[in-house]
């Protein structure tokens, strides 16, 4: 996906949309928790201005990621919208949104696929549960305890001081 800087700027202020499909299988070895990836859609339109040119992104497909829970294959899609825009002219000075990015173009060409593998990696979740995985309850010496059940418990280094006032309680 890469662009010519000239040819963008000869849209002058016209809008250019583009739909493709982009492979970035090397992802799985830039983060090993990525078992497969889809080709991914890549959806956007360029608007150029006389100090930038924009790319408005929506970046879609399906990754294959282990469950958190028993580390089977989990389907997780996405979608990400995102914007990426380029100083054109250096001397004009930009003020910066404040989560706006303005990457700085190098040579004659923009080259977005950098920035749409950036995006893919930053949008894998810290977990993903398989909707078939069963999460045990109990096991030997624990046991999920709801709030109410913690409230009722007594603690037991606590339990002779809890005698302790219903008996004094009892004897009034």
């Amino acid at each position: 996906m890469k662009w010519a800087v000239e040819e963008l700027k000869r849209l002058g202020n016209e809008t250019l949309s583009f739909d493709e499909s982009v492979r970035v299988d090397d992802l799985k070895q830039r983060d090993r928790q990525i078992r497969n990836i889809s080709p991914v859609r890549v959806k956007g339109d360029v608007f150029v201005s006389d100090s930038l040119i924009s790319f408005h992104l929506n970046i879609s497909g399906q990754m294959v990621l282990p469950c958190s829970l028993t580390l089977e294959d989990v389907d997780y899609p996405f979608s990400i919208d995102t914007i990426e825009s380029f100083q054109i002219n250096q001397d004009v000075r930009i003020d910066e949104e404040e989560n706006e990015i303005i990457h700085e173009i190098e040579g004659q060409l923009i080259d977005l696929m950098p920035m749409i593998k950036e995006a893919i990696l930053l949008s894998i979740p810290m977990k993903v549960v398989h909707p078939e995985a069963k999460v045990k309850s109990s096991g030997e010496g624990w046991g999920i305890v709801t709030g109410q059940e913690k409230k009722d418990k007594i603690d037991p280094r606590m339990e002779k001081l809890a005698e302790f006032f219903k008996k004094d309680k009892d004897d009034r």
